[in-house]
């Protein structure tokens, strides 16, 4: 099951599931490339806002109404897990247009295993300008494929190099994608907002301060989440091309 949360305000890109890519709305760029995950039963775009309905319901998508009291997205992800069946739950963040069918396959298949009850993604940092950004958020991994931390800063901050190979560090950026188990996800959203997921505006360390294991794999893949009109403009060049 993908669920996708598509929330109609945004501080930085106001209504920018709405935003216009092409010829068609950002959301249903998000829907149409989440439809090609293999194994997938339902996607399902959860929103809180008429508007947004409305857009998902003219292209042929299917969408559920949630309320606008919800937090995070993976607060929204659970209020549709109440009211549909299935054991595994994706969510896949409705300002990733890039998102593609395999990026999504890799993470359910860390909680398929059984290794983890929660997963994600991550792709390796390609500049020093994504590695500045604040709305790039950054990860570390441990030897086993746990997510150790994320941030919106550079980790790890290093000017040295690493002395086992003489190279500098190398850094990923997480993709916006999350896969839980049913009870994980019921267990999230009973938790309340950590400290961590205060400072960083990042819902997942909600999960890491509360010692759920996120498990996280590398994907070959251009990720740009959608949060300025720099970034939209991007993805529009990227998939006109």
């Amino acid at each position: 099951m993908v669920v996708i949360p598509a929330r109609y305000g945004s501080t930085r890109l106001p209504t920018k599931p709405l935003a216009d890519i092409n010829g068609k709305p950002m959301i249903q760029w998000v829907y149409e490339r989440a439809k090609k995950t293999r194994g997938i039963e339902r996607v399902i775009v959860a929103t809180d806002h008429e508007k947004i309905e409305s857009a998902v319901k003219n292209f042929g998508g299917e969408v559920m109404m949630t309320s606008s009291e919800l937090k995070s997205g993976t607060d929204r992800v659970a209020a549709v897990a109440d009211q549909v069946s299935g054991e595994i739950f994706v969510n896949v963040q409705g300002d990733e247009p890039l998102i593609e069918g395999p990026v999504i396959e890799k993470g359910i298949a860390l909680v398929q295993s059984g290794k983890f009850p929660m997963a994600t993604v991550m792709t390796l940092l390609r500049t020093t300008q994504e590695l500045d950004d604040p709305s790039v958020v950054k990860v570390i991994a441990d030897d086993t494929g746990r997510a150790v931390y994320f941030s919106r800063f550079a980790i790890p901050y290093s000017r040295g190099l690493r002395p086992e190979t003489g190279k500098p560090f190398v850094c990923f950026r997480h993709v916006g994608l999350y896969i839980y188990t049913r009870e994980t996800l019921a267990r999230f959203r009973s938790l309340p907002v950590s400290a961590l997921e205060q400072a960083e505006v990042l819902e997942q360390l909600r999960a890491l301060q509360n010692g759920i294991p996120i498990g996280i794999t590398e994907v070959d893949f251009i990720s740009i989440g959608v949060d300025t009109q720099d970034d939209l403009e991007k993805v529009r060049g990227i998939l006109n091309g």
